[in-house]
Formats: C-alpha cells, sequence, structure tokens
C-alpha cells in the first residue's frame, strides 16, 4: 500500500472522533487531542502533518477549534506510560496514537477518554486491545496494519520463489518502536518455521542503506 493511501485511511479514525467530540461542545470548549508519538517529533512529522491537515480540510484549524498535546517518545519504550498519563491529567478529549506498546499505555492510563489507534503493527486483539476487529468495545478503536501476518507471508512467498534461500537480511529503521517489535519478536517465529535465517540490519537514514549494502557484499 502506497504510503500516501495509508495516511488517508489513518486520518479518518482521527476526523470521526473529532467531529464527534466537537459537535456537543460547540459552545462550550475547543476539543484538545493528545498526540502520542513513539518516535521523534523529526521522524513522525509527515505522519502528523497528514493528519492536521486532513483534519483542516473539515473545518478544524488547529489554534482555533481544536488544539493538541503533542508527547514524543523518542523511541524509549519505557517513557510511554507517563506519557500517557501526562495526556490524561491534562484531560484530553482524545487520545491519538500508534503502536502497541503506546496504545497499550494509554489503555492503561484511562478507561474513558476514546483512543483512536493509528495502525498497529500486531493483532490488536491478540495484544488484548479490543474485544474484536468488528466490535472493539471499551474506548480503543482504529486500524491495525497486520504487520505481524504480513512479515511472516513475504518470507514465505520469498522462500517459495528462491527455495535455496538460508539467510534473509531484514532492513529496519530502530527508531521505529514497531519495526523494532517486527524484527525482534514476530518475525523470528516464522523464520524459524520457514528454515530461514535473519540478519537484521539497522538503517537508520538515507546514507544507511549504503552502507548496510555495503556490508552484505562483503
Amino acid at each position: 500500500m502506497k504510503k500516501e493511501v495509508l495516511l488517508s485511511i489513518l486520518v479518518v479514525a482521527v476526523q470521526l472522533a473529532v467531529a464527534v467530540i466537537a459537535e456537543p461542545q460547540q459552545q462550550k470548549k475547543v476539543p484538545r487531542i493528545g498526540y502520542l508519538s513513539p518516535s521523534d517529533p523529526a521522524t513522525d512529522s509527515t505522519r502528523f502533518e497528514a493528519i492536521r491537515l486532513a483534519l483542516r480540510e473539515l473545518g478544524y484549524i488547529e489554534g482555533q477549534n481544536i488544539t493538541f498535546e503533542h508527547r514524543y517518545a523518542e523511541g524509549k519504550f519505557d517513557r510511554h506510560s507517563e506519557l500517557a498519563a501526562e495526556l490524561v491529567r491534562l484531560k484530553v478529549d482524545i487520545i491519538v496514537t500508534g503502536g502497541p506498546i503506546p496504545v497499550r499505555a494509554a489503555k492503561n492510563a484511562t478507561k474513558t477518554i476514546p483512543i483512536v489507534m493509528l495502525g498497529t503493527g500486531t493483532d490488536p486483539v491478540e495484544e488484548g486491545l479490543v474485544e474484536s476487529l468488528a466490535r472493539p468495545g471499551g474506548n480503543v478503536t482504529g486500524l491495525t496494519l497486520l504487520t505481524g501476518e504480513l512479515g511472516g507471508k513475504r518470507l514465505e512467498l520469498f522462500k517459495e520463489a528462491v527455495p535455496k534461500v538460508g539467510r534473509v537480511a531484514v532492513l529496519y529503521d530502530p527508531a521505529t518502536p514497531v519495526n523494532v517489535h517486527e524484527v525482534k519478536e514476530v518475525l523470528p517465529v516464522a523464520a524459524r518455521a520457514l528454515g530461514l535465517t535473519l540478519q537484521p540490519r539497522e538503517v537508520r537514514d538515507v546514507d544507511g542503506f549504503d552502507k548496510v549494502f555495503a556490508a552484505m557484499g562483503k
């Protein structure tokens, strides 16, 4: 799925949630959206900007009739609970976040504030975040990318295309917790079942690709 399409899908859940919140409060207060990111502002800028612009097109303009409270964990897993608790203390009207760890932190922090998950990379039902995909229940809803299933399927297809393959390099951004979780926890299970050995390679920026490919060629 192209990045632009994915971002378009992501903002739908936020748009609907903001509309529901804002309608009964038009004469009372400006809705506040708590935005909890597992990464840093620079890494997360593309996704947040897509959300902000999409809301603006619907008439929800930051600083006028909606506001954002940003919290960034900057790749530190142990900060999510603290940051989620901060947003709850601020009494935001909705929490928007992505990834199983920050979603769970938000869910543990509140049972009443709506939480919109932006494409968790694991199965939210299996993680205990929602009751089912059709009827989430509780205060958590949103999207799942099911990257675990997709990652395993990609390895399976790769093995079918190249039966003699034994080692597979996996390039990932260590600053993105979802990617780290998939590489460390999800893909190894599928790889073992297929008799494959994974070689995780960190790529932090564009220059990192050249370094990784050079190392693999030795």
